[in-house]
């Protein structure tokens, strides 16, 4: 996957546990841990809306584009 979640950064940086966020923002401790973890496929905005304004934070402190090495190396790899 490309896109990092770095929920966990943003939580030790304001000092939120996961029970204490998932409180604030009325989301089941199991989904927020599955963000926390990098282990989603999708975010609907209006959670990440809620992370933003529990966490005083910008949607870029928390996702972020990495470039997708197992892509490249396919690329690298195949015959045309």
């Amino acid at each position: 996957m490309a896109i990092i979640i770095n929920l966990d950064v943003m939580m030790a940086m304001r000092k939120k546990g996961l029970t204490e966020l998932a409180g604030d923002i009325d989301i089941t401790l199991a989904n927020l841990s599955i963000l926390k973890n990098n282990k989603a496929k999708a975010i609907r905005l209006s959670t990440l809306n809620e992370i933003c304004k529990a966490l005083n934070c910008q949607p870029g402190d928390i996702l972020e584009y990495v470039e997708d090495t197992e892509d490249e190396d396919n690329k690298e790899n195949s015959v045309d």
